[in-house]
């Protein structure tokens, strides 16, 4: 009956240790992502930076056109 015991004991230690690993593959990932999203984050404000410039310059020329 211990044995029994031990062996039900060892399947839960073993349960308990695959959850953590998996939590842990879980927030590596998780800080990739969060890598990907501050590249992706900065990508999009340059590229707004950009196209706000583009648009400073047109309304420009279309006022010196009406001008």
């Amino acid at each position: 009956m211990s044995d029994e015991r031990a062996l039900a004991a060892i399947h839960r230690i073993e349960a308990a240790l695959a959850r953590i690993e998996a939590a842990a593959t879980r927030s590596r990932g998780s800080t990739a992502d969060t890598q990907d999203l501050r590249q992706l984050r900065d990508v999009h404000h340059s590229l707004r930076a950009k196209v706000e410039s583009a648009i400073g310059q047109i309304d420009r020329l279309l006022e010196t056109e009406a001008g």
